[in-house]
């Protein structure tokens, strides 16, 4: 019984603090980059499909993004919450230099020729950590 109990407990810790994706690395803290897509389609599944697609490829082969996260907007449940995008992203970097670097890199600047006749608004915050 103690043995089910320390596996129950050993896979739920992994679930709830583990990393699950094998390409995300540690946040860093130095650089956030934060993006908000809005398609011009937003209920098309074959433009949501070819944005995420073209999104991944992207982040794959960026040699200078740390975390990786795409997401989508979850049923609020507060007036706070904006969820008007379709898409998210955010981004770490070591550096401002970093991320500018990510800005002219050619895999970002491929990512925009495949994707951006899909977005009707795009909204980035930048923040540095305190």
């Amino acid at each position: 019984m103690k043995t089910a109990i320390t596996l129950v407990f050993l896979v739920f810790t992994t679930i709830a603090f583990g990393q699950i994706n094998e390409n995300m690395k540690e946040f860093d803290p130095h650089f956030n980059h934060t993006v908000f897509f809005w398609l011009k389609n937003p209920d098309s599944q074959a433009d949501k499909d070819a944005f995420v697609k073209s999104l991944s490829k992207f982040l794959d082969n960026s040699g200078y993004a740390k975390t990786k996260f795409i997401g989508t907007p979850p049923k609020a449940s507060r007036d706070v919450v904006d969820g008007s995008f379709t898409f998210s992203l955010m981004v770490s970097f070591e550096s401002a230099e970093a991320q500018q670097a990510y800005q002219d890199e050619a895999p970002h600047k491929l990512f925009i020729e495949e994707s951006e006749h899909l977005w009707e608004k795009v909204i980035v915050y930048d923040s540095t950590g305190i």
